[in-house]
């Protein structure tokens, strides 16, 4: 019998896009780009969701180069994975601003095992993009900064939001990283296929640590109220 673990596992493995993006645009897929972030990833899942029981699920953008880009696992970085998960890494350590918030909002829930068995996180794209600014350092880019982006990875995301709600997610409820733009298309897809009941926008991590850092509890506290929802 599979577990969760065992479907989250292979929907990472099948992972593709095969369609042609815009000029000057790159896929992210770290699951093929590095053979090390499938199995630091799948101890991660075999960790926390080695069981069959419903997850809510949390949909970001689409990963980032120093979180999931590096683990495999969205908004955790190097640091979160060895300090706060306990599992061992090989390679550069990281940092991801993001990943410090989300696990700062984690520990204030509960803790690691806590949070994990009702909560999964992934994006709306699992996929993530970068384009290179003029000095041709490689930059992170998200599905809705390009138009043409948006149009040509739609059916990917639609089809990948379908099988992560597959994979033995809640649909009553799903929460947004991201009161902006990504809150905007999520209600788009829902509307239009009717995922989920209920869509909860949060401010996404990155903007509470680059704008908010300040009231960093309050965001917290914000977070916490409405995983109340669940219960």
């Amino acid at each position: 019998m599979t577990t969760l673990a065992d479907r989250i596992i292979a929907f990472n493995l099948t992972l593709d896009f095969k369609g042609e993006l815009p000029e000057g645009i790159n896929i992210m897929n770290p699951f093929k780009d590095n053979d090390d972030i499938l199995a630091t990833s799948s101890s991660f899942y075999r960790k926390y969701y080695n069981d069959n029981n419903p997850r809510h699920l949390i949909l970001g953008i689409n990963p980032g180069r120093f979180g999931a880009g590096v683990t495999g696992i969205p908004f955790t970085d190097t640091k979160r994975l060895t300090k706060e998960c306990g599992l061992k890494y090989k390679g550069k350590e990281t940092h991801e601003p993001s990943s410090v918030f989300v696990y700062e909002v984690i520990e204030a829930y509960g803790g690691v095992e806590k949070f994990y068995s009702d909560i999964y996180i992934n994006s709306v794209c699992p996929l993530g993009f970068t384009i290179s600014d003029v000095q041709g350092k490689e930059k992170n880019y998200n599905y809705y900064d390009s138009k043409a982006l948006t149009e040509t990875v739609f059916q990917f995301m639609v089809e990948n939001v379908e099988k992560q709600i597959a994979l033995g997610m809640s649909s009553d409820i799903c929460y947004c990283f991201g009161t902006g733009k990504n809150e905007k298309f999520l209600r788009l897809l829902n509307d239009k296929y009717g995922f989920f009941n209920r869509i909860v926008a949060l401010e996404h991590p990155r903007f509470v640590m680059q704008y908010k850092a300040k009231s960093k509890k309050e965001y917290i506290e914000k977070y916490l109220q409405a995983f109340q929802l669940m219960k």
